[in-house]
């Protein structure tokens, strides 16, 4: 694809903000997270308008760039020029999270084997694993609806979801939500892991541990110490170097 670059046309902050944000598509895709073109990553760009980058419908993730991304309002109407159509549809459950949570820098949504497996079972995420107590301790759930088509869903998924930052959508797979990019995905990093821990341990077959609860009460608190006090943005970089090494290009 030979795409006009916008690095010159754009502020600077949106095009770091586009910047991670095709890095963090590319590594949706190196995950092995992706769904062909069927789910979607969305940023705000900071201001005042409640504008928005996604992805340009039809693409690979492993092929977007941050020139590719495109601009759009509330109501996932183009905003820039861009030969390539949106999904307004995908775009219907990050338009209500953005809306409802001024935090919500950035929403992350799959569609996983192992998500969509844990979403089905009635119990939901268990306390069998390091990594679970990360995610119980900011974890909400919605009960499925249909393809989120409707209107009318948007304030029962806002109230669900409420101020956590993981949102298992029952029968349909996961979503998080950071203040940067890099902790949206992040989050989705320590889910996806949390549901493949607990679909292999079930596989097993024998009885589970759980996690005593007072250790996932606790959790906010190791997570800072964990990561240094930097969040997502202690592993970002090192993440950006994996890219330039496998799949260079998003930054243009």
């Amino acid at each position: 694809m030979n795409i006009p670059s916008l690095k010159d046309k754009v502020s600077a902050e949106e095009w770091q903000l586009r910047c991670d944000l095709a890095a963090c598509y590319r590594l949706v895709a190196a995950y092995g997270w992706s769904d062909l073109v069927f789910t979607h990553v969305s940023a705000r760009i900071p201001g005042p308008e409640h504008h928005f980058l996604i992805n340009p419908y039809g693409l690979m993730f492993d092929e977007i760039t941050a020139s590719s991304l495109v601009k759009i309002d509330q109501d996932c109407n183009k905003l820039s020029d861009s030969p390539f159509p949106v999904n307004p549809a995908g775009f219907n459950i990050h338009s209500c999270i953005h809306q409802g949570r001024e935090d919500a820098g950035c929403v992350l949504h799959t569609h996983t084997r192992a998500g969509i497996a844990v979403s089905a079972q009635k119990g939901g995420v268990l306390p069998i694993s390091q990594q679970s107590t990360f995610v119980l301790g900011s974890l909400a759930y919605h009960d499925y609806e249909g393809v989120a088509l409707r209107d009318d869903e948007k304030p029962r998924l806002q109230a669900d979801l409420g101020d956590a930052n993981y949102l298992m959508l029952r029968n349909h797979g996961l979503l998080t939500v950071g203040k940067t990019i890099p902790d949206a995905f992040l989050s989705m990093y320590t889910f996806e892991n949390t549901c493949r821990i607990q679909i292999d341990a079930q596989a097993g077959g024998g009885e589970l541990i759980h996690v005593n609860p007072q250790i996932v009460a606790g959790i906010a608190n190791v997570m800072k110490v964990a990561t240094a006090g930097m969040g997502a943005a202690l592993a970002w970089p090192a993440l950006l170097r994996k890219l330039d090494r496998t799949n260079p290009g998003y930054a243009t």
